[in-house]
């Protein structure tokens, strides 16, 4: 017997599938192998192929993994192939917080940077800030683009970018209280209020002041003083604050008198004036008469009283001057001595026309007036008038004769005062009879 053995000494052979380019799994830094589509290896044997494996991981970490293949025959003999797998990082960073939203912001209220953090499963993520301005129409009238940029350690960034538009709409307000709306007497009219504004961003204020009052001096009465202010920033918002003031016009007057004879020539009002009080115009208040302006001629006016006025503003009131003349005829001399002077020396009140009344007389052009007191002869006053009128025959108050009407015949007296005369009192005796 002879036994011919046949052994297999030569070995399989294998050639890897090309290699392999995945991606990492979403949220991980690897590839889970279930994922990774190898191939297939060729494989050959001059015999028989009794199987083919590999040393694949479960998953393939970030980067190069070497996969080995065995190929092995009928006989135990084995060969090997390499193939690579690689795995890549294509996931960004991920902002962790609420990303902050565009919007239009007031100049005094722009919001603050936020703080951004980010992750990465395949390790630590920079984050790059910057902030740019673009000017607008004027300084505080802007745009801001804000930038966050996450970078990874592969290289991989997200941006996150936030546009804010800044505007100014807000005028300047004042900083100190004031009054809008005030009611004065005129000589209390408070002074203009030293009123200082800010504005919300703008450093420089513009301030322009205006007073305007409607008092009417040709037509005094209360009148309003209307104060404003209009206050602008640089980027012209305009806003205009006002004060106004109710004046309440008080008059002040002063009275003065004067007396004045019709011949005496023209009259110049302005001489009762102060010197430096201008502006007005006299009117007449009482009398009949005309004015030439200023000047009052009396020469053909009737006598007696005529009343003038005269007003002026006197800062934020009004002063008035009234002024009383008194026209008289006291510069002509009058034959009106005491010789002129023809007193009763009896009354006979017996109905018929001769010394019927006691009279004064010789005296009717002189423009006197007469104070007439008599007596009896006991010293009792039976009789007086301030302004004789030659009426007075006999008749007296019961009180002064008992029951009779008429005085009884006798001797009385009397006192005569000739008002505006300059003559003294006369005092004389007369008689009262029937006969």
């Amino acid at each position: 017997m002879q036994t011919v053995t046949v052994i297999d000494s030569i070995d399989p052979s294998i050639t890897c599938a090309a290699p392999v380019s995945v991606t990492v799994d979403a949220g991980t830094c690897s590839a889970d192998a279930s994922n990774v589509n190898l191939g297939t290896p060729t494989t050959s044997d001059n015999c028989s192929v009794a199987s083919v494996t590999n040393d694949a991981p479960a998953a393939y970490p970030l980067g190069d993994t070497t996969v080995t293949w065995t190929v092995t025959d009928g006989s135990g003999n084995t060969a090997t192939c390499m193939q690579t797998v690689t795995v890549i990082d294509n996931e960004a960073p991920i902002f962790i917080e609420t990303l902050p939203s565009d919007g239009t912001f007031e100049c005094d209220n722009v919001p603050d940077v936020p703080e951004l953090n980010a992750s990465d499963p395949c390790g630590n993520v920079d984050i790059k800030f910057t902030e740019t301005r673009i000017d607008g129409s004027c300084d505080s009238n802007y745009t801001l683009e804000r930038k966050w940029v996450a970078t990874d350690e592969n290289g991989l960034s997200t941006t996150h970018t936030q546009m804010l538009t800044i505007q100014d709409t807000k005028a300047p307000e004042p900083t100190n209280n004031f009054d809008s709306s005030l009611t004065v007497n005129c000589e209390n009219i408070p002074e203009i209020p030293a009123l200082e504004f800010m504005d919300n961003c703008s450093n420089t204020v513009n301030v322009s002041f205006e007073e305007v009052s409607d008092f009417d001096e040709q037509n005094p009465s209360d009148y309003n003083i209307l104060r404003v202010w209009t206050v602008s920033d640089d980027c012209n918002n305009t806003k205009t604050y006002t004060q106004t003031i109710n004046v309440l016009l008080n008059n002040f007057v002063t009275t003065l008198s004067d007396r004045a004879c019709y011949d005496d020539g023209a009259i110049n009002l302005n001489n009762y004036l102060e010197s430096n009080q201008t502006g007005g115009n006299w009117v007449v208040l009482e009398g009949n008469v005309r004015l030439d302006q200023n000047i009052f001629n009396p020469e053909n006016v009737a006598l007696g009283a005529y009343k003038f006025s005269y007003a002026t503003a006197n800062g934020s009131c009004l002063n008035t001057i009234e002024l009383s003349i008194e026209i008289h005829d006291e510069c002509i001399p009058l034959p009106c001595g005491k010789e002129d002077v023809i007193i009763s020396k009896v009354v006979t009140p017996n109905g018929d026309p001769y010394n019927e009344y006691f009279t004064v007389t010789g005296v009717e052009s002189c423009g006197f007036e007469i104070e007439l007191q008599i007596f009896n002869r006991w010293g009792a006053k039976i009789y007086e008038s301030s302004n004789y009128q030659n009426n007075w025959n006999g008749y007296t108050h019961h009180s002064s004769i008992g029951k009779a009407e008429k005085v009884p015949n006798g001797t009385y007296f009397y006192i005569i005062n000739l008002k505006n005369s300059g003559l003294e009192p006369i005092a004389k005796a007369f008689y009262v009879g029937t006969k």
